[in-house]
């Protein structure tokens, strides 16, 4: 079958080429790929991995060939999946008739770190949400969870952006973390840089900052001061989706 594959030696890093078809393992089943999505740590990957890999974690398709040891989805039935390294069994779900193709393709990577990360501020009911970096997938899916929980969610992002992220549930949206009234309880960080120090300085004591990505790709001194005093207990979180657990087909399916 032809897919598009890591090639060092083309100019742009990727090659459409001839590949072997999939031999599934008995617990294992065989998906006809219809619907894939890209995500920014995916196009980081394309630079760290061998020639040969093949791109494309999120994934939604139809079951072309059944785990032969009769576990899992039978033939043609529509599911969402996510790939790496990993079977199966833990990573896909099946999609209910009113979810098309596109909208799935989400799910996998953006959905379950929204999910995941979230997670980490425990019952978010009445609780207040700072989440930086808000238009991106990510952010999108956690406004939807997090006011779904209860959360009074205050979103950062662009102007342009406000009257869409009010619609998904964001209470406030404020162009820069500067801006952001705290304290928050949960924090979620996905810049990094100036944005993560300001995040410290608007964490409520006994809060949570997960961080999640630093997309401005600057560094941040963290120190003991910037918590004491005024954030007393507070602690930061570190968070990547391919070290978040199993049973990701669970969360895909929840969601």
């Amino acid at each position: 079958m032809l897919a598009l594959v890591i090639a060092s030696d083309s100019a742009t890093g990727l090659r459409l080429a001839e590949v072997e078809d999939p031999r599934p393992l008995a617990n294992e089943a065989l998906i006809a790929v219809h619907v894939t999505s890209l995500n920014r740590g995916e196009l980081r990957l394309l630079g760290i991995r061998p020639d040969g890999w093949i791109p494309g974690q999120d994934i939604v398709g139809v079951v072309e060939r059944a785990a032969t040891d009769g576990s899992g989805p039978g033939v043609g039935t529509r599911v969402a999946a996510l790939f790496d390294e990993h079977g199966w069994a833990e990573r896909v779900a099946v999609l209910p008739d009113g979810v098309g193709f596109g909208s799935a393709a989400t799910l996998p990577v953006a959905g379950t770190t929204a999910l995941r990360t979230l997670r980490h501020g425990g019952d978010l009911a009445g609780q207040r949400v700072l989440i930086t970096g808000a238009s991106g997938a990510v952010g999108r899916f956690q406004i939807q969870i997090a006011r779904e929980q209860g959360a009074s969610v205050t979103a950062i992002a662009a102007a342009r952006h406000e009257e869409d992220l009010r619609g998904l549930g964001a209470e406030r949206v404020v162009e820069s973390i500067e801006r952001a009234e705290g304290p928050f309880s949960l924090i979620t960080e996905s810049v990094g840089g100036a944005s993560l120090a300001h995040a410290i300085e608007r964490v409520a004591p006994g809060g949570t900052i997960v961080m999640f990505g630093s997309s401005s790709g600057e560094l941040t001194p963290v120190g003991f001061r910037q918590f004491v005093p005024g954030h007393e207990g507070a602690r930061l979180q570190t968070f990547a989706y391919y070290t978040s657990g199993p049973a990701i087909g669970a969360d895909i399916a929840s969601l």
